[in-house]
């Protein structure tokens, strides 16, 4: 008995002690230094600035003039004995020619390229906002397998404890068999939930560093308890402000206006360019005239007859701007969408934890030491004792899931909308 006592004695001060055998470095970064890290780094983000970089180097070709062009040229040399003296033709010609597109082409070119350029740096804003609530999800994923991982390293040895409880008041004849079956099954259990667990958390980790362009063994500490964020939301505000404040909203705008320049230009090459040159011809100066040079200028257009062709292009830049704004309403709808959708897993997660915290976790730990203390004294059996501490675990396993994506709702409410949530 005394023993017995002694093991019990045991298993109540176990209740607060969690087990230590998950390795992991000492210093646990903060959540927005390794956003911010990720900002630096990651790769795709990168590449997503360099493309917008890309498309902006574009603008200044677009809307200036093509090089003129020089040339020089040996005209009208007999063929008998190729001399410049000979015939009053022959002379040398040195001619400049510019192109000079029709008024407003230019201006046209120069902000499609210029729209184009502001779609891809949405596009790039947008990534950003969408690495940042990545790598917030995949921390506070990491963040509950962690949790999972010690309450249910605690529970295997408050198991194994149980096992050696109750094979002792079986060998006193206190106890039966089948309990002490009955705690090795749940213990096998839970141990292979373990091996789950560490799995899960392991493809979370490379994932993790993969968007922080880590090395993927590089480990990750985290804290063992986090702050909840209270903010305040409304469903509605938050759609009007995505409007202005989600990056994409802006490209597909720009998109809009680059279609809107390309149909502009397209209806302005309905009217023709313009060549102009000026050359100079140098002469002999035995030539029976003196060898005179001459001096010539002159301008030359191009004739834009082909009208179906032109009209096709214009249609098809009104075709884009129909198909720019259906992406634009599509996009909006499923921003409001999702922003309405999030919210409310956000108010069901955080009425969860509240719920967790205020009521099924107290109640549920005295549940376990009563039903303990009971068995001790022989007024409940093993299975309620077993059934007291597994339903235990169970609620705080979805305790810290709650917390995880209540956290987890937060990062994708700020990224979908694109408005900070404040406290």
């Amino acid at each position: 008995m005394h023993k017995f006592l002694i093991t019990v004695t045991f298993l109540l001060v176990s209740l607060s002690a969690f087990a230590a055998a998950e390795s992991f470095p000492l210093f646990a970064p903060p959540l927005e230094a390794l956003v911010n890290e990720a900002l630096a780094n990651n790769p795709d983000l990168k590449a997503a600035r360099e493309r917008w970089q890309m498309y902006e180097h574009k603008v200044l070709p677009a809307q200036s003039l093509d090089d003129p062009r020089l040339s020089l040229s040996f005209s009208s040399y007999p063929v008998d004995s190729f001399q410049s003296d000979e015939t009053n033709m022959t002379g040398n010609d040195l001619r400049i020619e510019q192109s000079f597109p029709f008024p407003g082409k230019l201006d046209a070119k120069g902000k499609a390229a210029q729209q184009q350029a502001l779609w891809y740096k949405g596009v790039y804003e947008d990534a950003r906002m969408q690495l940042a609530m990545q790598v917030k999800d995949t921390w506070y994923n990491l963040y509950y397998q962690d949790r999972a991982i010690a309450i249910t390293l605690k529970n295997i040895a408050l198991l194994d404890d149980f096992t050696h409880l109750t094979a002792t008041r079986y060998e006193v004849g206190a106890g039966l068999q089948q309990d002490v079956l009955k705690a090795q099954i749940e213990s096998s259990k839970l141990t292979e939930r373990l091996l789950t667990l560490r799995q899960q958390r392991i493809s979370l980790l490379v994932e993790f560093n993969r968007l922080l362009a880590r090395q993927s063994t590089s480990p990750l500490k985290l804290p063992e308890k986090i702050e909840i964020q209270e903010v305040t939301t409304d469903v509605t505000r938050l759609q009007e402000e995505a409007s202005t404040h989600r990056p994409l909203f802006a490209s597909y705008s720009s998109l809009i206006d680059q279609y809107q320049a390309q149909k502009n230009l397209a209806e302005l090459d309905y009217y023709p360019d313009f060549n102009v040159f000026v050359g100079y011809r140098v002469r002999d100066n035995n030539l029976p005239d003196g060898g005179t040079d001459y001096l010539s200028a002159g301008v030359s257009i191009n004739l834009p007859i082909w009208r179906e062709k032109r009209g096709a292009q214009v249609a098809e830049a009104s075709s884009g701007i129909h198909m720019a704004r259906r992406q634009y309403d599509n996009f909006r709808a499923q921003v409001f969408a999702n922003i309405h959708d999030v919210h409310a897993q956000l108010e069901k997660n955080h009425t969860l934890v509240d719920l967790f915290e205020s009521g099924i976790l107290p109640q549920a730990q005295q549940t376990f030491e009563a039903s303990l203390m009971a068995y001790q004294v022989g007024d409940v059996d093993f299975l309620s004792l077993l059934d007291s501490l597994l339903t235990l675990y169970r609620y705080e396993i979805d305790y810290y899931r709650s917390v995880s994506d209540y956290q987890r709702s937060i990062a994708g409410l700020e990224a979908i909308s694109g408005v900070a949530l404040k406290k």
